[in-house]
């Protein structure tokens, strides 16, 4: 019986381990040790004087009284910790307390025998239930014999909880997050979203108070235009602005991409889907138009239609490459995230002027993630062709 409680005692131990359960796998082994020396140690000195197998009367009780102190400290701490789980393990770590003492009485030769009868009888009915509850209760996934509730309450720190999000903060790669961030933009809200560089603001070119919004968002200068971002090279096509063919080809060889082409602007803009937002995009004569090779935030264009696009960071500062920075820095002033992860560049696009490509070629108006001299090198090939 004794290597039998023993073995058992080790196995629930093994077990808990096994399923990262900490507290559990270091009671049971701790009991395991403590029923297998208490029950070897009564048996072997059960006999006769004359035939001990262990004489712990002839002044070799030191070791014996030291172990049964070092399981009361032991168990102690499983004590502690067993009432902040249920009440069955904490009188289950409390029998072992007794049983203990009662260990410590026998190598002081003390023990009532009353006492420990009635120690051992309290350890069997509470090993007994708890074993019961715990099978039934993990084979039915119901507590349907109470362990009892937990008597200390371990709060996490207010630093490990987390804050509630300032904005809508959908992922993209669901559905369900798309259509969000795109009901906000038709509604006129401004959003960060994802792109192919770095993260940026968008608003709806439907929407022209959403567009000055974004210029108080970023405190932006009033001169400073901003960007429209479009899903195909057709629907420009569709448009149908007077573009040459160098510029059409040009842009067949950029888009998609991390180019954005400045070229004229005209009422065709409208045609593209712009609309009341006309006056608030580019400046007065001229355009920045770019396709984005990013599959969600094209998903979002073709729900939205054009996007109004400048850059997700306060003016003047590092532009945002992770969803984490968008909300930590502008959350508070936008109406949802789009959140994608690790933007794909440390820097934003690069921005060639078009405009007068038939006359005197392309400038770079500036140079982002795609180098100035690959930009030169595109437009000479085009050229030449």
């Amino acid at each position: 019986l004794i290597l039998i409680g023993g073995f058992v005692q080790l196995l629930a131990g093994f077990l808990a381990f096994r399923k990262y359960d900490h507290l559990g796998g270091a009671a049971f082994l701790t009991f395991s040790a403590l029923w297998s020396s208490y029950g070897a140690t009564r048996v072997l000195c059960a006999a006769p004087v004359s035939g001990h197998l262990l004489d712990i009367g002839a002044g070799n009780t030191e070791g014996f009284t030291a172990g049964s102190v070092a399981f009361l400290v032991l168990n102690a701490f499983l004590i502690i910790l067993a009432s902040s789980f249920n009440v069955v393990l904490l009188c289950l770590t409390l029998a072992m307390e007794l049983l203990t003492v009662c260990f410590l009485l026998f190598t002081l030769e003390n023990l009532p025998l009353p006492f420990e009868i009635v120690m051992l009888s309290i350890l069997s009915v509470i090993c007994f239930y708890g074993a019961t509850a715990s099978l039934t209760n993990c084979m039915f996934g119901k507590d349907l014999l109470v362990m009892g509730p937990p008597l200390l309450t371990v709060q996490s720190p207010k630093k490990d909880r987390e804050d509630p999000l300032p904005c809508v903060c959908p992922k993209s790669h669901l559905t369900s997050g798309l259509r969000t961030i795109a009901e906000l933009l038709n509604t006129g809200a401004v959003c960060g979203v994802p792109t192919d560089t770095v993260y940026a603001l968008a608003a709806s070119c439907k929407h022209p108070q959403a567009i000055e919004k974004v210029y108080r968002i970023k405190d932006r200068p009033q001169e400073k235009p901003i960007c429209i971002f479009i899903s195909n090279l057709e629907q420009l096509r569709a448009a149908a602005p007077p573009i040459s063919p160098l510029l059409w080809e040009f842009m067949e060889n950029v888009y998609p991409g991390g180019i954005g082409c400045i070229i004229r602007k005209g009422e065709w803009l409208k045609k593209l889907g712009v609309g009341a937002g006309y006056s608030r995009v580019g400046t007065q004569d001229s355009i920045m138009i770019r396709i984005p090779d990013l599959t969600v935030l094209v998903h979002l264009i073709d729900m939205t239609g054009p996007l109004a696009i400048t850059s997700a960071n306060p003016s003047g500062e590092v532009d945002s490459t992770h969803h984490d920075m968008v909300i930590s820095r502008l959350g508070h002033k936008l109406e949802g995230v789009l959140c994608d992860g690790e933007s794909d560049e440390v820097v934003a696009s690069t921005v060639v002027n078009c405009t007068k490509i038939d006359e005197s070629g392309i400038t770079i108006v500036r140079e982002g993630c795609i180098p100035a001299g690959k930009v030169m090198q595109i437009f000479e090939r085009v050229k030449n062709r």
